[in-house]
């Protein structure tokens, strides 16, 4: 098996009883374990397993605990799913996905933030100090000269819209990339300088070499790390090895996936955003069978519809 395509995951995964065996034998492989307190070989069911543990007895199926619990889709349209979001370099929106899979769009919206949740990275690990890495910032939101002159900001009073209401700035979004390696992506409320150097701080280790524009956020930088400059103000993009090329490469692609594929993005949903890009983006190199697996490996997170809606 090596599916190059939907057409021939769909091929493969032809019936419900061929999508659960592959699943529990990539969750799990020969060695199946009981989601609720750990212990080996449970008694298998008609509909999953049981516990074999006198303390739990609990019964469980391939879907607890995972993305695809409490769900009545089948695991064909789901393996479907995931197929999509995570090939498609820019993503894929509800409305496209309920149409290719013959859902309702409200469906294909929890489906797609369950897989975010999925793609979410469970425990962070600090960047490669073998390579050289590129910090910057990014802004997300709707330019001001292409809004309404209501919504725009006042120029007598900076905190206020000229229609009286609270100005909102963009929002903010910290970048760290390895060059030709992983990029990690942060949400935060504003580009300060405490802000900036915590984020760099808690994914690169001290005495790294490290990248970035000229902004003053990162002045502090060169206390600890082996820190270098390019000035974007004067407009020069490289000087010998230094630059911020890749990150801002990674900007190109996250700002036409969000505005070209979703158009619009709640401060709500933001990091949930930034975990499918990043996420998509760190596997690019695998081949599609390959990141397939990968992410259903790693899918031992559980979103309710509930939490994901609540205010």
């Amino acid at each position: 098996m090596n599916f190059k395509s939907l057409i021939e995951l769909l091929d493969f995964f032809k019936d419900e009883e061929t999508s659960i065996k592959y699943y529990e034998q990539i969750r799990w492989g020969n060695n199946i374990i009981c989601p609720h307190c750990g212990a080996e070989k449970p008694y298998r069911t008609d509909r999953g397993f049981k516990c074999s543990d006198k303390e739990c007895t609990k019964k469980f199926t391939a879907r607890t605990g995972t993305i695809f619990e409490n769900s009545k889709i089948p695991f064909r349209v789901w393996f479907a799913a995931i197929y999509l979001a995570t090939t498609s370099s820019k993503g894929i929106s509800s409305v496209q996905l309920a149409r290719q899979l013959n859902i309702t769009q409200k469906t294909a919206w929890f489906v797609l933030h369950r897989i975010r949740e999925m793609l979410k990275e469970k425990a962070p690990k600090m960047l490669n100090t073998e390579k050289t890495i590129e910090a910057d910032e990014s802004y997300f939101g709707g330019k001001e000269r292409n809004k309404h002159f209501p919504k725009r900001r006042s120029l007598v009073n900076n905190n206020l819209r000229n229609d009286g209401s609270l100005y909102k700035p963009k929002n903010t979004v910290l970048g760290l990339i390895e060059r030709d390696g992983h990029v990690v992506l942060k949400y935060v409320p504003n580009a300060t300088q405490q802000n900036m150097v915590e984020f760099i701080e808690s994914h690169v280790p001290k005495g790294s070499k490290i990248y970035t524009d000229e902004y003053r956020g990162y002045s502090t930088l060169s206390n600890t790390y082996e820190h270098e400059t390019i000035n974007h103000g004067i407009r020069l993009y490289v000087a010998g090895d230094v630059h911020t090329n890749s990150i801002e490469g990674f900007w190109s692609i996250l700002k036409r996936g969000i505005y070209g594929i979703y158009h619009q993005v709640s401060e709500k949903h933001l990091e949930r955003y930034l975990d499918e890009f990043s996420g998509r983006f760190n596997a690019r190199l695998l081949a599609n069978q390959d990141k397939f697996d990968k992410f259903l490996k790693i899918n031992t997170s559980y979103l309710s519809y509930k939490e994901l809606i609540k205010k």
